[in-house]
């Protein structure tokens, strides 16, 4: 961006938070309090012009920057700024009148009932804002969920004459249909966005806040100094900072490309293949959003799904999480014992102690997160607290640098997320609209049940095969919010505990990254770790096996999600550590921690004896530690391999580069 595009956006970025938190904090600037549709369309006006500016129609190809950075003379130049283009300038004043338009009306909405009988003003402003928000998406999104938005928004206009009964509704014309989405409250205006604008906003900046104020470089440092020297130490690194990297930004993608660069050539270089290096970043980079106390989008949506407030949901992820991350743990442990890795030297990693007493405010900042959201009454004004402790931390900081430069650049990433995630959220709003006009979704849900009769495990396994589908195509957050209203509905009708059937989904709809034919964080790996994009697929299915077990686990244990006495989530959660040990060593064929290998009887023991652990049945429970112990058993009767030491020497030394985040 031009400098001048660049003040655009931290002026629309401040300008959004400013209006955010003036409803968050009740002060209602001037005397005058906002009604909830015109506070809606403001956020949309400030953020949908951000859209365009950061994600352009067109935009310039990297051998024509590389072209443009070296002049006649053959010497370096810095890359030529592109300015905004006039058709992106068009889609920004669009969406800004259409919005500020509805948000100065938003009384008249209500009163005159222009959802149904609106001005002729109101209903071109509907149109252009519905064809704007679909552009939206499309830039955010891409294709295949615009598609997907523009077909369910237009669904209502042949609802009733399909052949398929389930899928009849109500009927709407075009010019109601357009009034529906923009000014009803089920559309455009509808849970996806109200949560987006009361809870989201606070949570993405202090997010971006974390990581601009050195959060990402702390959490890596962190990571080497705790699990750098034991063996197969840089791959433990990665799966550390890529959990923690992956809280803060929620992406699998971003997550990869941004610690990847850094920890896949580290695993390389201590003896991964290039393969598994990029399936390690891969998974862990994938369970971003599902680690508290930042989780992704997807988790902050089920606030209004669920009616619950957001502690109830960290609660609920936090056993599931820790046990997606100690099966990478373990696995990748079980890789380095079969392969004789060592870890890194201790000499060449950062103190444990010093990186602590240096990341402190890091630490403050994410308790005192946790602690407000526990004991305050206030989840939507919880952040911004934090994000004015942070920022101040670092600008009073010696040793840190945070000028007018560096805040600058955090308000322009700011804007740029903020943007991206409300384009994505407005946009699939279309989606929940067309559903909810009809009345269809409500059927869905009674069909679903009664097709599957009372058979949860089939229901399970439809929706997780539907979740991997939709999560192809789409955001873990537009998948999530679809399947909220067709899919889970069915499933709590069977007996599913509601927040387990919501969680369920979001695991599922985030499968999809790091599974064939797609797996695009998988794919990002790669390319990194120039390995194959298929193979890294494999690699990270393998690794990420728990995050396809687990979901079943507490949708039929809901004790895996605190949703039981403490006594039987204690217990649910010892076996599932138990069971979570079993899958891994059954994967990788060798037992962590007695280092023998296990034979393939062993392996399949251990398979379906971690699998039962899941289950609720105390049968289940007993079958499954026998079967666990016959695995075990039956690796001590092998003979125990030859293998190295694990006395932390480093095949390899990494450079210092390696231990710190650009």
């Amino acid at each position: 961006m031009t400098p001048f595009w660049r003040t655009v956006v931290i002026v629309l970025t401040v300008l959004g938070v400013l209006i955010a938190m003036n409803q968050v904090f009740f002060w209602n600037v001037g005397g005058l309090g906002l009604l909830r549709n015109s506070y809606l369309y403001l956020i949309l006006g400030v953020f949908l012009p951000v859209v365009f500016i950061v994600n352009p129609l067109r935009k310039i190809p990297l051998a024509q920057a590389a072209e443009q950075s070296e002049d006649a003379s053959g010497d370096d130049v810095a890359p030529k700024e592109r300015p905004v283009q006039a058709f992106d300038v068009l889609l920004m004043v669009v969406a800004a009148s259409a919005c500020g338009y509805f948000a100065v009306n938003g009384t008249r909405i209500y009163d005159f009932g222009w959802e149904y009988m609106a001005p002729t003003a109101a209903t071109v402003a509907a149109f252009l804002l519905w064809i704007v928000v679909l552009e939206a998406l499309r830039r955010t999104g891409g294709m295949i969920v615009t598609a997907i938005a523009l077909l369910f928004s237009l669904y209502p206009l042949v609802a009733a004459d399909l052949p398929i009964g389930v899928l009849q509704g109500v009927t709407y014309d075009l010019k109601t249909l357009a009034q529906v989405h923009t000014m009803g409250a089920e559309s455009l205006l509808g849970l996806p966005i109200q949560t987006a604008a009361t809870i989201l906003i606070g949570f993405l900046v202090f997010g971006v806040a974390l990581q601009h104020t050195g959060g990402a470089d702390f959490f890596h440092k962190l990571s080497m100094s705790i699990f750098g020297r034991y063996r197969g130490g840089a791959a433990k690194v990665s799966v550390a900072s890529s959990a923690s990297m992956g809280m803060m930004s929620g992406s699998a993608v971003s997550n990869v490309l941004t610690t990847g660069p850094m920890t896949i050539p580290a695993m390389k270089r201590s003896g991964f293949s290039p393969t598994y290096a990029g399936g390690i970043e891969a998974t862990a980079s994938s369970g971003g959003s599902i680690t508290p106390p930042i989780m992704g989008t997807a988790a902050f949506l089920m606030v209004s799904f669920v009616g619950v407030p957001y502690t109830e949901i960290l609660i609920a992820a936090a056993i599931p999480a820790a046990l997606f991350f100690l099966g990478i743990y373990l696995q990748v442990d079980g890789y380095a014992a079969r392969k004789g890795l060592k870890g890194v030297s201790p000499a060449l990693l950062p103190r444990t102690l010093v990186a602590l007493l240096q990341g402190w405010p890091y630490i403050l900042a994410l308790g005192l997160l946790t602690g407000m959201l526990f004991f305050t009454n206030s989840e939507t004004q919880v952040p911004y607290w934090v994000i004015l402790v942070l920022l101040v931390m670092a600008v009073l900081r010696p040793s840190q640098k945070f000028g007018l430069r560096e805040f600058a650049e955090f308000l322009v990433a700011a804007g740029r997320t903020l943007g991206n995630i409300i384009g994505i959220i407005a946009g699939v709003g279309l989606i929940v609209g067309g559903l909810t006009a009809t009345g269809v979704s409500l059927s869905l849900a009674r069909e679903l049940v009664a097709v599957v009769g009372d058979n949860v495990v089939l229901i399970l396994i439809a929706g997780a095969v539907t979740c991997f589908i939709l999560g192809m195509g789409m955001t873990i957050s537009a998948a999530y919010v679809f399947l909220a209203i067709v899919m889970v509905p069915a499933v709590i009708d069977l007996g599913v505990n509601p927040l387990a059937a919501h969680l369920f989904v979001i695991y599922w709809a985030s499968v999809s990254y790091i599974t064939p034919p797609v797996g695009l964080a998988a794919f990002a790996a790669a390319g990194i770790a120039k390995a194959s994009p298929m193979g890294t697929c494999v690699a990270a299915m393998k690794l990420g096996a728990v995050k396809y077990i687990v979901p079943f686990g507490f949708a039929l244990n809901p004790a895996l999600v605190a949703q039981d006495s403490p006594g039987r989530v204690l217990l649910a959660f010892a076996l599932s550590i138990v069971g979570v040990y079993a899958l891994a060593s059954a994967i990788e064929g060798w037992t962590v921690g007695f280092d023998r290998r296990m034979p393939v009887l062993g392996r399949l023991a251990g398979a379906v004896g971690g699998f039962l652990l899941f289950m609720p049945a105390p049968l289940s429970a007993v079958l499954g530690l026998a079967l666990v112990a016959v695995s075990l058993i039956l690796a001590f009767l092998t003979v125990k391999p030859r293998t190295p030491s694990d006395d932390g020497a480093a095949p390899a030394q990494i450079p210092a580069s390696a231990t710190s985040v650009a």
